[in-house]
Order: structure tokens, then C-alpha cells, then sequence
């Protein structure tokens, strides 16, 4: 792609207003944090203290919007905190010396960048307070008036998580939509499943569920009833839903035993449907009678036999307790694997730290990124201090916020970034003009701002920046600064930090095009052993350990989730595709899937402890890895793998055998062949 190109994309992208869940409750009550804390810094300590307050306290607001499953009190209070922290080291280095303020400016930066290792809640909470930090350490005269501040700050924190505890917004609701969204999308997948047999179904619906499962302590000792269980539960019909309806696993192709598949698939997505909207509301389960009669048909074993009537028997029965568990206050306990357990920010330090020096490698895009926003803020600082214009600290802020590891997101930024600020001060400036507000009516319309923002969060970054533009408008004048000597500089400085961070990723890159090979060779190898897992449940049932199917198809679930998500990145950067190209990246990813399902077909049929062994599947299941980890290193050095070991056992298996084992070892072999075939030059 073209750098034209690449930049019209990124344009088009931050310019662009996405239709969003709103969480109004939400926003209101943390505008209403946030008059709370204005109203009182400017009744008891003046439009200072207060725009410090307001400061910690939006800051902190925004923290809990982010995509986190921690406890929302958590993120304010930890927002708070770190930012009062950062301003009050920020003023003692920073009065006695810019030089040395430039320094500690660095540092911060840096480990800021190093965050994104830990996710991008955290890196976007901490990136967050550095371009803060340039604001509020403006504000005191004295060391003393430092330490006021820092602690003001940390009170907004405070009152926002304070407001949190004492005035909940649909308690759970986020982890009860994302266990609503699994069950909705593996009735999504049932009734596709009745006119496309082979139909892929995305992962992550599922792996969104089991990260919104996995809790702190404390809340697993609140957490309701109906929000235990079933996501294991979505998890094991999903593989029971392809192989009843794959013919090579299945019922045949056509006949009555298929009409009595595509029933079955149709009543199962019914009663998914029905358990996901019970648990999105948390209401009693309202069923039609004759989903449940279907399922539990008694002629279903004259149409089915063999492993067709296994899996719609196995069906039924997770479907019942699906229903069982969705029903609010039904006291069903968790199981082993519902009892994940996330640990509490402190907790989470040591695990932090590890995923911060992992990332301190030559090469990483964590690392490049973190060295990028410290050169590109430094010089920010430099330049908006050298220019005669007033806050020159907007420049660096400016780049801080926008900038990301990846390219499309920096630039994205960028653009939304200004234009949301021209659009903002323009019409901030307009209201200033003809209502000429005092210091309590400019915090009431910084407080409708935020509020404004705060609904808005999720429809894009552009539509956001327009109402904190105004509101940082609105929140200097409280201290009596005439828009004219905010708005052009604001302007000015936001374009000045916007080209600077554009300037420093192309300067300084993180391309995701040259890491696709290596991320497609990862999702191969996790495949690989993803089936070997499976196949070896098959060679000794008794032994083989049922964890190592499980922990195998989360890695292979996440490398599928890291392959996608780079492909998606790297389809917006303006660089050649170096040896996989578009197609070439699709058939494989393709195939792969297809791998995946194969596997899982398997999986829906693991052999109970006391059936024989299979020799065969063991002696499969050692050529699938070893032939995967060989194909995986051959992606890497741009060759097209070879299969030799897996054929060499399916030709010593003979003709095909009607079995689920037989079938879905076929259909491995074919899957891997279409990878070769995608990944050899033409």
C-alpha cells in the first residue's frame, strides 16, 4: 500500500463516528464525581486547587471507561493515585530546573511506553497521566502547594471510585454481556451450522467470556449465580454443534437424518438465544415448548445412529444445563474451570514487571514504541517551550495521547486529534463569546462537557477530543485565562505535537507486515499442538492428561486472535508485503481454521478413561507435531511446508473408515496441504 493511500485510510478511520453501546447512567455519574469535586475546590480552595481536582477526577472517570474487567473502583483509585504521584515529583524535579524536568519527563515517558506490555488499559491510563502530569505541574508555586495538589488529586480519584461503590450502574452488566454475547454467538453458529455444514465459527466471543469470567477474590464472592458455569458450558457445545452437523462426523449429507440434524440445530439456537437474553437481563428463562421437544425426542434414534446420536444426546444434555444455570438465583456452584482467579493490582505488579522486561529485546514493538514517545514528547516539550506561545506543554500532550505501538492507530489519532480540537475550541470559544461565564458557570459547562464525552467515549476518538477541547476551555477559564489566550495556542501546539508524532513513527517504525510469517508460523505450531493434544486422548485414554486439550486450545486460540489482529494492522501500513501476500495470508489463515475445526471435531468424541487404546492416533498424533514445528520453522524461512510424517501414517491407516477418528485425521491432512498450497510461490 501506498503511503497515500495509508494516510486517506488513517483519515478516514479517526475521522469516523461508530455506532456504540452508550452507558448514559454511567457518564452522569461520572460528571457528577466530577461537579462534586469542582464545586468544592472553588468553594474551599480556589479555581487552582480545584482545576487540579477536576483533573485527577476526569482522569479517573476515563480510567474506568476503559476495556477492563477489574473492578471499576480500582481503576479510579490507581488512576488517582499514580497521577498525584507524577505531579508532585513532576513539580519538585521541575522547579528547580527544566533540564532536569526534561530528564524525569523522559523517564516517565519511557516506562509510560513500557505499559502497553502490561496491555492497553494500563498503557493508555499511564500515557494519560504523563500528558496530565504536564498540565498540573503548572499549577503550584511551592513545595507545599505541591503536595496540596498531589493530594487533591487523589481525593478526585476517591470520589469517583467512592461514587462507584455507593451508586452502582448495572452491576455486572459487562461480564454479563460478554457471557451473553458467547451463548448469542453459538446460536449464531447452530443455525448456520443447518445450511453450511463447515461453517467457521470466531473464538472471540468465547475468549472475551472467559476473560470477563476470570475475577478477583472478592468478587468471586459476589458474583450472581446465573454468571457461573455456563461459559464452560458454551465452551463444550460448540465442538458437539460442528460434529453433529459435519457429514464426514455426522449425519449424512442428505435424508431424514439430516432433517432431524437441522432441526435439532434449529432448537439449539433457540434455547441459546433464549439463555443469553435471560442472562443479559437477568430475568427467568421464557423457552417456546417446542425447542425442548425437539431436543428431547424420542425418535432422534431411529433417524441417528452411531456418533450423530451421541453428539444430539450430548447436546440435550448440555442445553438442559445451560437453561439451569442461566435462571437468576438458581444457586448453581462454579465449576473448577469457572474458578479463575484475576489478581489485585498489587498483586499484579511482580507479573507486570515480568511482561515489561520480556518486551526489553531488540526488535520489540513495545520497546520501539516506548523509545519513539520519549523522543517524540521530549522534543515536543522543547519545541512548545521555545515557541512564543503560551502552555507549551500542549504540544507534548498532545503527542502522548496520540501516539500507539501500531501505525494506524498513531495516525488515526493524530488526524482526530486536531480536527476534534479545531471543532471543540471553535465552539467552546463561540459559547465564551456570547454567554462571557464567570468562575462557577465555566466549571458548570466543564462538568456538561465531560459529561458530554464521558456518553460519547465509545463512538470515536475525534467526537471525544471535541468535548475535552471544550472542556479544558471552560476549566481554565474558572481561573479567569480569556479563551484569546488559550484557543490559538491550544490550536497551534495540538497541530505542532500531531505532525511530530506522525513524523516519529515514520521515522522510526514498528511495522507489522515483516512479523506476519512469524505470526502465521505461531498459530501453525499452536494448531499442531492443539491437535496432537486431542489425537493423543486417543492413543491412551487412561493416561493422557484432558488439562493438556484444554491449555492447547487456548494457545492456539490466542495465536489465531494475534495472527488476525496483525493481519488487520498490518493491511493499513504503507509498506510491501515482503513474501505473503494478501492471498497468500488468507488461504492460510483459512486453512488453518479449517485445522482448528478438524481438531475439534475430534475433541466433541474424546474416548471415556476405560476404552482401548488406539495406537495409530498416538503415532499420529507424534508426526502432526513434529511435521507442524517443522512447517512452522519452514513459514518463517519463506518456504512452503511438508506433511511427509502425517502422510505417511494416514497411507499405513489404509482406506478410509467411516469414524470419527478416521474422518477428521482426513481432513487434517487436507487442511494442512491447503496450507502448502496457499504458501508456495506461484
Amino acid at each position: 500500500m501506498s503511503w497515500l493511500r495509508a494516510l486517506k485510510g488513517t483519515a478516514r478511520s479517526g475521522l469516523t463516528i461508530e455506532r456504540a453501546r452508550l452507558e448514559p447512567l454511567a457518564a452522569l455519574r461520572a460528571a457528577a464525581g466530577l461537579a462534586i469535586v469542582i464545586a468544592a475546590g472553588l468553594a474551599f480552595l480556589g479555581p487552582g486547587s480545584a482545576a487540579s481536582a477536576a483533573l485527577g477526577a476526569f482522569m479517573a472517570a476515563i480510567a474506568t471507561f476503559q476495556r477492563s474487567w477489574r473492578p471499576r473502583p480500582a481503576l479510579a483509585l490507581a488512576s488517582g493515585l499514580t497521577l498525584a504521584v507524577s505531579t508532585f515529583v513532576g513539580y519538585l524535579v521541575g522547579a528547580s530546573h527544566t533540564g532536569l524536568f526534561l530528564a524525569l519527563l523522559a523517564v516517565w515517558t519511557f516506562g509510560a511506553g513500557l505499559l502497553w506490555a502490561a496491555g492497553p488499559t494500563a498503557g493508555t491510563i499511564a500515557s494519560g497521566n504523563v500528558a496530565v502530569m504536564l498540565v498540573t505541574v503548572t499549577l503550584p508555586t511551592s513545595a507545599a502547594q505541591a503536595a496540596g495538589h498531589a493530594v487533591i488529586i487523589a481525593a478526585g480519584g476517591a470520589v469517583q471510585a467512592l461514587l462507584i461503590v455507593l451508586f452502582p450502574v448495572r452491576r455486572w452488566g459487562a461480564q454479563r454481556d460478554a457471557l451473553a454475547d458467547a451463548l448469542a454467538a453459538e446460536a449464531d453458529y447452530a443455525r448456520r451450522l443447518r445450511q453450511d455444514p463447515v461453517s467457521p465459527f470466531d473464538p472471540e466471543p468465547l475468549m472475551r467470556a472467559r476473560a470477563a469470567a476470570t475475577v478477583t477474590s472478592r468478587q468471586a464472592r459476589r458474583r450472581p449465580a446465573e454468571l457461573h458455569g455456563a461459559r464452560g458450558l458454551a465452551e463444550r457445545i460448540r465442538p458437539v454443534l460442528a460434529s453433529l452437523a459435519d457429514p464426514a462426523v455426522g449425519a449424512p449429507a442428505e435424508g431424514p437424518g439430516r432433517d432431524r440434524v437441522r432441526e435439532l440445530l434449529a432448537a439449539a439456537g433457540e434455547v441459546l438465544d433464549a439463555a443469553a437474553r435471560a442472562i443479559r437481563r437477568g430475568e427467568p428463562v421464557r423457552l417456546p415448548g417446542p425447542s425442548l421437544a425437539v431436543l428431547r425426542s424420542p425418535d432422534t434414534a431411529d433417524l441417528l445412529t452411531g456418533a450423530p446420536l451421541r453428539a444430539a444426546r450430548r447436546l440435550a444434555a448440555l442445553l438442559d444445563d445451560v437453561l439451569e444455570t442461566a435462571e437468576p438465583g438458581s444457586g448453581r456452584t462454579a465449576d473448577a474451570a469457572e474458578s479463575m482467579l484475576r489478581p489485585g493490582l498489587i498483586a499484579l505488579v511482580p507479573s507486570v514487571l515480568a511482561a515489561v522486561r520480556a518486551e526489553l529485546r531488540p526488535g520489540s514493538p513495545i520497546l520501539r514504541h516506548a523509545l519513539r514517545v520519549t523522543a517524540v514528547t521530549c522534543a515536543g516539550y522543547v519545541i512548545g517551550q521555545a515557541l512564543p506561545l503560551g502552555h507549551g506543554y500542549w504540544a507534548p500532550m498532545a503527542s502522548v495521547m496520540i501516539m500507539r505501538p501500531d501505525f494506524g492507530q498513531t495516525y488515526a489519532r493524530a488526524v482526530a486529534r486536531f480536527a476534534g480540537t479545531l471543532v471543540g475550541v471553535a465552539v467552546a470559544t463561540g459559547i465564551v463569546q456570547l454567554a462571557q461565564p464567570g468562575m462557577y458557570l465555566s466549571g458548570f459547562l466543564a462538568v456538561i462537557s465531560a459529561w458530554l464525552m464521558y456518553t460519547l467515549l465509545r463512538t470515536g476518538y475525534a467526537v471525544a477530543q471535541l468535548f475535552v477541547s471544550a472542556y479544558v476551555v471552560f476549566l481554565l477559564g474558572m481561573g479567569g485565562v480569556r479563551w484569546d489566550q488559550t484557543v490559538p495556542d491550544r490550536v497551534t501546539l495540538t497541530l505542532v505535537g500531531g505532525l511530530l508524532a506522525m513524523i516519529g513513527y515514520a521515522l522510526y517504525p514498528a511495522w507489522e507486515t515483516p512479523r506476519l510469517r512469524s505470526r502465521l508460523a505461531d498459530w501453525l505450531a499452536a494448531g499442531g499442538r492443539y491437535a496432537a493434544a486431542v489425537l493423543e486422548q486417543y492413543g491412551d485414554p487412561a493416561g493422557a492428561r484432558r488439562a493438556d486439550v484444554r491449555e492447547a486450545l487456548l494457545a492456539a486460540r490466542d495465536a489465531r486472535i494475534a495472527w488476525q489482529e496483525a493481519l488487520d494492522r498490518a493491511a493499513g501500513e504503507p509498506v510491501r508485503h515482503r513474501g505473503l501476500s494478501r492471498a497468500a495470508a488468507d488461504g492460510a489463515g483459512d486453512a488453518l481454521a479449517a485445522l482448528g475445526r478438524c481438531s475439534m471435531l475430534l475433541e466433541a468424541h474424546l474416548p471415556d478413561r476405560g476404552h482401548a487404546p488406539e495406537p495409530r492416533a498416538a503415532a499420529l498424533a507424534e508426526a502432526l507435531r513434529s511435521d507442524t514445528e517443522a512447517g512452522a520453522k519452514a513459514v518463517r524461512e519463506r518456504r512452503a511446508p511438508r506433511w511427509e510424517g502425517v502422510r505417511a501414517v494416514l497411507a499405513e491407516w489404509g482406506a478410509p473408515e467411516r469414524t470419527v477418528l478416521r474422518g477428521a485425521a482426513a481432513q487434517l491432512l487436507e487442511a494442512l496441504d491447503e496450507v502448502s498450497e496457499a504458501l508456495t510461490p506461484e
